[in-house]
């Protein structure tokens, strides 16, 4: 199982950036000053999965490594 402290800010900041065309500002004069994130649709889930799953398999691959490292 994987462990997030194999976790980097570089995984962080690239799943932010990979959301962020999503979110959506509300106008200028609003009152809150916040947006929302704009429902995603099927193919962009399924994109997510893919990157999700592409994560978990390289923080899989880190936990392996460190394990080695503290064998050695």
């Amino acid at each position: 199982m994987y462990e997030l402290e194999h976790l980097t800010d570089e995984d962080i900041l690239q799943a932010a950036e990979e959301s962020v065309y999503r979110y959506k500002p509300e106008p200028f004069f609003s009152k809150t000053g916040v947006g929302y994130l704009r429902p995603a649709s099927p193919e962009e889930r399924a994109q997510e999965e893919a990157r999700s799953n592409k994560l978990i398999q390289k923080l899989e691959e880190r936990a392996k490594r460190a394990e080695k490292s503290k064998k050695a």
